[in-house]
């Protein structure tokens, strides 16, 4: 609507100014005015001529004026007639990149297709092998313990080989000095025992103290024979000796002892010890079985048969250890022992021999222990009976 009006417009105002125009010519000509030194005439043409241009100018001021796209369409066509062809450029090249990424697209869903199928079976293969390690690495784990625990029980083992060999080497050297007759107290040896059962708890000092002066004595006796007794070689710990002192206090019947605490050799100036003490309490009981063995029929030879009598000796000796004796050595009658033994190898050849020893008496912790042998079902029953003699 607003292209009509401007239209109409224009014709009016082209209109309006031809006549004016016009008759401004003819007054002109009539008047026969000159301008610039021209004819009338010319003069009059030349109003003509800038009416028009006047008409002309101010129709295209107006529409200029009133139309925002005729000054833009005017003035900036050009400009907007590269940047149009700029944009069918860049179109044509998004276009045609449109087309190149729809390609590569295609490509890439055909590539990414392909390695899914692909990618399938190593995911497959990886969750077994997650799988793997898992149970691999609890494996690992559970060696690793193992490999701790051994190294522990080796570090054990070599602690106690390591022990071990310094024992044998000690052992060893005890015993050169046992064949060459030097060592005169053996580790563990018992140098004094006493008895205790005390009425007042101060008394348990002067029984230490008498205890410690009879194992000096006895240790002197042992490791310096011949030599007057008149100075202290044996070391007790004074720590070991309160603990003593405080247990014999308590209620009840003891067995004190003074052990050596190691191998003493003869002419040593010092003698190290320790106490031991015990309850002192039945061991065994007069008429109890305390080993017993048997003698096969082929077994002949006096000294065969000695020997197997000193085993069981020893067995018995073993058993009574066990149940918490404190001598050294069992008593039994040497000439029963003998006659024992010649009438098992006078037996009867394939004759098989039950043995026995019996203890004669009953006896507590720190009482001699007295055995005597018996042949079970012997032809001729042949007993020994108590005596002085120790193994």
């Amino acid at each position: 609507m607003t292209g009509w009006l401007l239209i109409l417009a224009l014709l009016a105002l082209g209109g309006v100014l031809s006549t004016l125009g016009d008759q401004l010519g003819s007054l002109v000509g009539k008047a026969r005015l000159s301008m610039l030194g021209m004819r009338p005439r010319r003069t009059a043409v030349l109003i003509t001529v800038l009416t028009g241009s006047l008409i002309s100018a101010v129709s295209l001021g107006l529409m200029l004026l009133v139309s925002e796209r005729l000054r833009t369409g005017l003035f900036e066509l050009d400009r907007l007639e590269q940047r149009l062809q700029i944009s069918r450029l860049e179109v044509a090249r998004a276009e045609q990149g449109k087309l190149k990424a729809e390609t590569r697209f295609d490509q890439a869903q055909a590539r990414a297709n392909k390695l899914r199928r692909e990618l399938s079976p190593l995911l497959a293969q990886r969750n077994q092998l997650e799988l793997e390690r898992s149970r691999l690495s609890k494996e690992v784990r559970r060696r690793d313990a193992e490999i701790r625990r051994t190294e522990a029980e080796l570090a054990k083992v070599r602690t106690q080989i390591s022990v071990g060999a310094q024992e044998l080497k000690d052992l060893e050297g005890n015993l050169i000095a046992l064949r060459r007759g030097d060592v005169v107290l053996s580790s563990g040896q018992t140098l004094a025992s006493a008895r205790v059962t005390l009425e007042r708890p101060e008394q348990a000092k002067e029984v230490i103290t008498a205890l410690l002066q009879q194992s000096n004595l006895n240790a002197y006796r042992r490791v310096l024979p011949g030599q007057t007794p008149n100075r202290q070689i044996l070391l007790v710990p004074k720590n070991d000796i309160r603990k003593l002192e405080g247990l014999l206090t308590k209620p009840g019947s003891w067995v004190v002892s003074i052990l050596s605490a190691a191998n003493v050799l003869k002419g040593e100036r010092q003698v190290l010890a320790f106490p031991d003490l015990r309850p002192n309490r039945p061991v065994v009981k007069a008429g109890e079985v305390l080993a017993s063995t048997t003698i096969e029929g082929d077994l002949i030879a006096l000294e065969q048969v000695s020997r197997r009598l000193n085993l069981l000796l020893a067995a018995s000796y073993a058993r009574a250890q066990r149940q918490g004796t404190l001598v050294e050595g069992l008593q039994f009658d040497a000439a029963s022992f003998k006659q024992l033994a010649r009438e098992l190898s006078e037996r009867q050849p394939g004759q098989v021999a039950q043995l026995e020893a019996l203890a004669v008496n009953s006896a507590s912790t720190a009482d001699p222990i007295a055995v005597q042998l018996r042949w079970l079902a012997a032809p001729s029953p042949s007993q020994s009976g108590p005596g002085p003699r120790r193994p």
